[in-house]
């Protein structure tokens, strides 16, 4: 466990979330640098803190275990997320109910309260289905171990699929919720995109004129990170940890690429990312004028003259990392995890500065929550312009997908009218198909997850064709036929 010293003995009440590898806050409180190390725990390995400050050693167990360091690293982040707010329910609604002593009573009692009590956050389906399946991988794990008698999440038989064998089947919790809706992607038109940008993000006025009371100092570099999630459809945490060495700013077309490494990548899905023109030049903007400015003045107050990171060679593309115990490794860039990658420094002339694109006021890298509540913020500004749009980084990626499957399968249908079926055959072998494009522009292993962006071009045809329908209708008691044969 951690050795705490100088800590405060309660810390508003709630479960904390921290990672192996960085600082617990409140009140002086220290960390032993080198506990984890002792323990063979990796760094960024998320660990909870109960209410009162202290480390449950057998709860955190389970976030080191092999069941989950063989999990995708934004599997376990979800995994933590959602335990924490059970284990705050069972603090704050089942009088500081230890999690060892929980029963199947306290998982329908937060079954209720999350998606049917009035006064609860009356969650999705899907949102349920992910907490469902966190409760049960860490009970079910826990009750291997010994620790607890049995799981308290309820379990059926699963239900044969095809393909499947029998033997296979095992149990699953019987609390998932048959609600969830896989088809249903929300995504923005073009130009609603815009509005919800230059409103949101930029702080002009719904008329589309310069809000004069808007106090965003990074308007530019928000809207820019926007801009190229919305483009590109990469992923938050792709996104967030991109370095600045990996970014072209010499396109010699109407667009450049770039690799998104496997370790940076969800799933290990590493991939070229294609950038317009006109994003990387809002990109080129905001490194020389935004970015420049932070790390000047962070520079100035001394900030980076503490720096510890590992260390980028721009030269070579080598990491070297200096342990606690003065052990030196040397990696290659692309095999850097998106933890890694805020942690990386380039030593320059001016001195250390960090590797990582975007960067906040102070000088460091931009957490992914940050960037969550700052589409948040944009979302509130639009509430309060009036303006009904409202956007999440992953509904940027839907727009993504859509608008570029609707333009490859407009250009795709146009080019094979034009050939003979023979023709019709060899391009199809050439170019291939539009939906398998954008699956591999979006990381996915499989086309079948992509498919549910036709879903979306299903609707947006209906939507076209109601559009073309008169609101108004002749009564066909009255139209001139009806009344001939009368």
């Amino acid at each position: 466990m951690p050795p705490l010293a100088n800590v405060a003995p309660d810390l508003s009440g709630t479960w904390r979330r921290f990672e192996v590898g960085t600082q617990p806050p409140g009140n002086g409180s220290t960390v032993d640098p080198g506990w984890s190390t002792r323990l063979g725990i990796p760094e960024g390995t998320p660990f909870l803190l109960s209410p009162q400050f202290t480390y449950d050693r057998e709860l955190n167990e389970f976030f080191y275990s092999a069941d989950m360091l063989s999990a995708l690293p934004q599997t376990r982040d979800g995994y933590t997320g959602n335990l924490v707010m059970f284990f705050n329910f069972l603090h704050h609604s089942r009088g500081g109910l230890d999690w060892r002593h929980t029963t199947e009573e306290d998982h329908r009692a937060y079954l209720v309260w999350r998606r049917h009590d009035p006064r609860g956050p009356r969650v999705s389906g899907s949102t349920w289905n992910r907490e469902v399946s966190a409760q049960n991988r860490f009970f079910r794990w826990q009750h291997s171990q010994g620790r607890i008698s049995e799981n308290p999440i309820p379990q059926r038989a699963r239900r044969h699929r095809p393909g499947s064998y029998r033997g296979e089947l095992g149990l699953t919790a019987a609390t998932y919720s048959h609600d969830a809706r896989r088809n249903k992607v929300e995504w923005l038109p073009a130009a609603s995109y815009r509005v919800w940008r230059d409103v949101g993000l930029r702080g002009y006025s719904r008329h589309g004129l310069q809000d004069s009371k808007f106090r965003g100092r990074w308007a530019g570099r928000n809207a820019t990170f926007a801009d190229l999630m919305v483009r590109t459809g990469m992923r938050l945490t792709e996104q967030a940890s991109l370095l600045r060495t990996e970014i072209p700013f010499a396109p010699e077309r109407g667009y450049a690429r770039f690799s998104l490494s496997a370790a940076a990548a969800k799933g290990g899905s590493g991939r070229w990312i294609y950038v317009p023109a006109n994003t990387l030049r809002e990109i080129a903007a905001y490194v020389e004028i935004d970015r420049r400015t932070v790390i000047e003045a962070a520079r100035r107050r001394g900030r980076y003259e503490k720096l510890k990171g590992p260390v980028l060679d721009l030269r070579t593309g080598r990491v070297t990392t200096t342990f606690p115990d003065g052990l030196r490794s040397l990696t290659r860039m692309e095999l850097l995890s998106p933890a890694q990658r805020w942690r990386t420094v380039i030593e320059t002339e001016a001195g250390l500065e960090p590797a990582a694109l975007w960067l906040s006021e102070s000088g460091t890298p931009i957490a992914v929550q940050t960037w969550k509540d700052i589409f948040r913020q944009a979302n509130k500004r639009c509430r309060e312009h009036d303006v009904n749009l409202r956007a999440h980084p992953h509904l940027l990626r839907h727009t993504f997908a859509v608008l570029t499957l609707e333009q490859l399968q407009r250009g795709h249908i146009e080019a094979l009218a034009r050939l003979s079926e023979q023709q019709r055959t060899q391009y199809v072998r050439v170019f291939g198909d539009p939906l398998d494009w954008v699956r591999r522009a979006l990381g996915h292993k499989s086309v079948t997850t992509t498919q549910v962006y036709l879903h979306a071009l299903e609707e947006l045809e209906m939507e076209t064709r109601l559009a073309l329908i008169p609101s108004e209708w002749d009564d066909p008691r009255s139209s001139p036929s009806r009344s001939r044969e009368s």
